[in-house]
């Protein structure tokens, strides 16, 4: 791969990618609302940011304008934003539930419309979507997040069955844990019980690098002692 798109990006997961996919040789852009949050991780990789609200289809149309300008149309794209709300259903906000519709589901398939367009001229490449536990069984008081990637899951297995004909791989990603941030403190400081991004990073890598004769269209990643 030589041109990777992180959609979403930030500290953590992302961060992670963007070394990995790095050392691979590959040149790596970094799209999100924030940028100036993602200066030191430039820095260290030579990743370039670009500006995109994933839930506006101008600002994702004009990301991959200008990507394609730059010769940085994506043979990789990983979604990797995410939104977040919950409480009990008969107090939820319904501008903040609507927030996280937009960004897990309708960002996703702005970016996958986007990348798919790139991809099919090319005749090849990858996506790679982080999905959560929520997007498989719902938790109570968590309406809002589960509906989100349970549309973000239906959308990566439509993708999965149109596109994988066509080289394209499509998969989504299952995952069942917190992630490690020990920055944020408790229960994520905890190495023994969440999910490290760089091994997260690495089974991304894994699968894309599958060969066309023995795809996976979905991954569970969890810590070897979290229930399931």
């Amino acid at each position: 791969m030589t041109n990777a798109l992180i959609v979403g990006a930030g500290p953590g997961l992302s961060a992670s990618l963007a070394r990995l996919l790095t050392a691979r040789g590959a040149k790596v852009a970094l799209a999100a609302r924030d940028t100036g949050k993602l200066n030191g991780l430039c820095q260290e990789t030579g990743a370039i940011t670009y500006s995109c609200d994933a839930t506006d289809e101008a600002s994702v149309e004009a990301l991959f304008a200008q990507l394609a300008t730059e010769d940085r149309s994506p043979d990789l794209l990983i979604y990797n934003a995410s939104a977040y709300t919950r409480g009990p259903i008969a107090q939820l906000d319904a501008g903040k539930v609507r927030d996280v519709l937009a960004v897990s589901a309708y960002g996703a398939f702005l970016a996958a419309r986007a990348a798919a367009r790139v991809m099919l001229k090319k005749g090849s490449g990858t996506m790679l979507f982080t999905g959560a536990s929520a997007g498989v069984k719902g938790y109570a008081q968590s309406a809002p997040f589960a509906m989100g990637k349970f549309a973000l899951r239906g959308l990566c297995q439509s993708l999965a069955r149109e596109l994988a004909p066509q080289n394209i791989h499509v998969a989504h990603f299952v995952i069942d844990g917190s992630i490690y941030q020990p920055e944020r403190g408790t229960p994520f400081d905890n190495p023994d019980k969440t999910l490290h991004p760089d091994a997260i990073a690495q089974s991304y890598l894994a699968i894309a690098d599958q060969d066309r004769s023995a795809w996976s269209w979905e991954v569970e990643l969890r810590p070897y002692n979290e229930s399931f």
